[in-house]
């Protein structure tokens, strides 16, 4: 059929040739029999006007044969833009389609666990607006077209088992400032667990709205507040939410509100909020890793990229004035201080029993302190201010990350009795990097250093203390992570951190009882902690991974905690201290 189709080709150019050729010389040659005067010449110039006539149609054939070989050739080779185009597939109109719409980020750090959120968004989105112009990668099995959005379903599911030496009784995430001592009961029992909690769903919405690229992402797990039952029969664990915000990026600027991971958080890549981008830690325990700066609060983050390398924000966060339970406050009746008087009401006391109203809790001085739910009651002066500047570079395959970031909250009171208002500022700075200087090896280092942030170190020790004229003192807080990630095969991950928080003593006499107050005293309560100090080391084993069906993996983890009080009571020991271990089946989607 094909050689009957260029045998026809050859046909229709033959017959314009032809055509093109004799029929002008016919036509001329036609009107001059016709002139009255043509009988009037003489043959030899009938001849030679004839000669004439056939040498140029001659090189008009030579010419066009030349033409017809040439597209001969394009057609043998079937490139001829002479012939029809082949028809069009029919339009179908918008359906759901299996191209990106997302568009891929630069390669960051190769980690074998870290789809701990959606695998769309470990690989397709970028902190950078430059990086994300760079290309498209194909989109999840779980992305669905709506309009113009994509909408893509993520999370995995975990079955965990832990132990731990000792009954911390806080759950797959450690209480690691309560480590009971070996002298108690807690620290003689030791403690095993069943738990599906940190099992995770997320969705990611992206889409392109004039020159702005928008998305919005929700993710929720399975560690909300729990029944007091929730054992016995039915392990009834709570949805709640983790992260819940919306980005958009136009050009070199970006514009982040919502729930997200503090900017004071490590990131991995940038200054992006993807979760996949942002380190804190391959941990299986659902507190991470003692030493890390982190907190998931409400933010307006605004972002601007000079280059596709360099990235500087700042982000406006919801702040806490927190003390926790183990400062003691001043006296200021000379009897215990109620939770409606004084400076109790004015702070978050005690973090580890928020969300229980009405609970009843007592310091290190004795005194009664009523927490309220989630302690929303406390007051606070303006927001936390974090700025972050971070710079990525890709050098052989190998990613580079550095980053500087620095912190400003500040702390107000109010003196009853003088009937006066005073305020401390308080601030800390970081610096940390992520640096491959081996394909699949990363080192990573995390620091921080504050007067004023001992809630950014999950909680572990207070913002200030509150000084016997009622003002604000500033406790001196610190901590870090020195580790490594190695993506030793494309099946196995091996992991290892060690990280640590320091706590500086904070007193002062109360002039109405001659004690002390503060945090850190001699002989204050063995919850005021110095230190505390926690290596890890972890294996992630993928049995199998598909792009279209997920993959499953083996997790295994081991740690070692030791907390030292500033204080402990006599006979008791130094310090305490237990080991954990971890293993955890989980299935991540596609």
């Amino acid at each position: 059929m094909r050689n009957r189709g260029r045998g026809a080709v050859y046909v229709a150019i033959v017959t314009v040739v032809f055509a093109a050729s004799v029929i002008p010389a016919f036509s001329q040659t036609a009107a001059r029999v016709s002139d009255p005067g043509a009988a009037k010449t003489s043959s030899t110039d009938e001849v030679s006007l004839l000669k004439r006539q056939v040498a140029e149609q001659q090189k008009e054939i030579e010419a066009l044969q030349a033409t017809m070989k040439a597209m001969k050739e394009k057609i043998d080779q079937g490139t001829s833009a002479a012939l029809p185009a082949s028809p069009q597939a029919p339009n179908l109109g918008q359906v759901a389609s299996t191209t990106p719409v997302i568009p891929t980020a630069p390669k960051g750090p190769a980690v074998a666990s870290n789809p701990p959120v959606i695998s769309a968004l470990t690989g397709p989105i970028s902190g950078s607006p430059q990086a994300e112009s760079k290309g498209a990668a194909a989109k999840a099995p779980l992305t669905l077209r709506i309009g113009d959005a994509d909408f893509t379903l993520g999370g995995f599911a975990d079955a965990t088992v832990f132990f731990r030496s000792t009954n911390l009784g806080s759950g797959i995430g450690s209480s690691f400032g309560a480590a009971p001592f070996s002298n108690t009961t807690a620290g003689r029992l030791t403690e095993t667990r069943f738990t599906a909690q940190n099992s995770r769903v997320s969705l990611l919405g992206a889409s392109q709205v004039g020159e702005n690229k928008v998305r919005g992402y929700v993710e929720a797990d399975f560690l909300g507040i729990q029944p007091g039952n929730g054992f016995v029969t039915s392990n009834s664990n709570s949805l709640r939410m983790r992260l819940y915000w919306v980005d958009v990026n136009r050009g070199k600027f970006e514009f982040l509100g919502g729930q997200s991971w503090s900017m004071l958080t490590p990131n991995r890549t940038g200054l992006s909020p993807v979760p996949g981008d942002i380190f804190y830690s391959q941990d299986m325990d659902t507190n991470y890793q003692v030493g890390l700066t982190w907190a998931r609060q409400t933010q307006f983050r605004f972002i601007y990229h000079p280059t596709e390398h360099l990235a500087a924000g700042i982000s406006l966060e919801n702040p806490q004035q927190f003390v926790g339970s183990a400062a003691v406050f001043p006296n200021t009746s000379g009897a215990v201080v109620l939770p409606s008087a004084a400076y109790v009401s004015q702070v978050d006391v005690n973090q580890s029993l928020s969300g229980v109203g009405g609970a009843n809790t007592t310091n290190a001085a004795g005194q009664t302190v009523v927490v309220s739910a989630g302690a929303t009651s406390t007051p606070n002066l303006h927001p936390d201010v974090i700025g972050k500047i971070a710079y990525d570079e890709t050098t052989g395959g190998k990613h580079m990350h550095l980053e500087v970031a620095g912190l400003l909250s500040s702390f107000r009171l109010f003196n009853p009795s003088t009937q006066t208002t005073s305020k401390a500022t308080g601030g800390g700075g970081s610096f940390n990097f992520n640096l491959e200087f081996v394909k699949n090896l990363h080192f990573i280092l995390t620091s921080f250093y504050s007067d004023g942030g001992g809630r950014y170190i999950f909680g572990l020790g207070p913002d200030f203390i509150v000084k016997p004229d009622g003002s604000p003192s500033l406790v001196h807080a610190s901590s870090g992570i020195a580790g490594f990630e190695w993506q030793a095969t494309p099946k196995t991950m091996y992991y290892g951190y060690y990280g640590g928080a320091y706590f500086q003593r904070n007193t002062a006499l109360d002039p109405a009882t001659g004690k002390f107050l503060g945090f850190g005293f001699p002989g204050s309560s063995s919850s005021a902690n110095r230190a505390i100090q926690e290596p890890t080391f972890g294996i992630i084993q993928t049995f199998w991974k598909n792009p279209r069906y997920g993959a499953l993996q083996l997790i295994t983890q081991y740690s070692y905690l030791t907390r030292h009080p500033w204080s402990v009571s006599a006979g008791a020991p130094k310090n305490a201290h237990l080991s954990m271990g971890y293993a955890n089946v989980r299935y991540v989607l596609p």
